[in-house]
């Protein structure tokens, strides 16, 4: 996923954006709020996730800026504050999650899975596809009952398809998912990342639709 991170503590943000990364997600950091709002008008992201004091705003004010709008990003809150009516007034305002500093990056990662698969309308973290058994959650797949490893960015593309079957995604689109405004990217970045998927899954797990993008196949 692209993720947005409006983080103004640098050590807590250097944590998370490492965890990001990774995880295979592609992700973009702001400290303040007008970095953010200015990332987000040129790019599109698949979460963010927003601290609630930064130094030129709350979070509260840009995330309901955001809902009026109609922006329905996915939003998980991570804050310091930690009474009932902080996370009531945050999950009102249109967040999907709420965390409280200190936390463990592993569950972060857990969460953000989470909120991704009710997003793309399919709460239940196993996946079958033909001869292939996916796990969302734990971030595995096998292969007629073996386990295939895949790197981080292999993963991140996989799960990219299967979050959205049948839907023909751009090559454009997956760059965009796959990296932050920081990367460079080569020419032929995802054509070897979807041979070395071929290769490991099966031929058939990645359709081509030559000029306009790839799909999830019948493996």
């Amino acid at each position: 996923m692209r993720i947005l991170l409006i983080e103004d503590d640098t050590v807590l943000g250097a944590a998370v954006h490492d965890q990001l990364r990774a995880d295979g997600h592609s992700a973009d950091w702001a400290t303040r709020l007008d970095m953010a709002a200015d990332t987000m008008a040129v790019g599109t992201f698949d979460l963010v996730l927003l601290d609630l004091m930064l130094p030129d705003g709350r979070g509260i004010p840009f995330l309901k800026a955001m809902r009026a709008r109609g922006d329905a990003t996915p939003v998980i809150i991570l804050t310091a504050l930690d009474q009932v009516s902080d996370r009531i007034e945050g999950l009102n305002a249109g967040a999907d999650d709420y965390m409280v500093k200190p936390f463990d990056l592993s569950e972060l990662s857990a969460r953000i899975g989470s909120v991704a698969r009710r997003y793309a309308g399919n709460p239940n973290p196993l996946v079958h596809l033909g001869d292939l058994d996916i796990d969302l959650s734990a971030r595995t797949v096998q292969r007629a009952g073996k386990p295939v490893g895949l790197t981080a960015r292999e993963w991140a593309l996989f799960e990219a398809f299967v979050q959205a079957p049948g839907r023909l995604l751009s090559k454009a689109q997956l760059e965009e998912r796959l990296y932050s405004f920081d990367d460079s990217i080569e020419s032929n970045t995802i054509e070897v990342h979807v041979s070395r998927l071929r290769k490991k899954l099966g031929r058939a797990v990645i359709e081509t639709e030559r000029g306009l993008g790839y799909r999830l196949g019948r493996a």
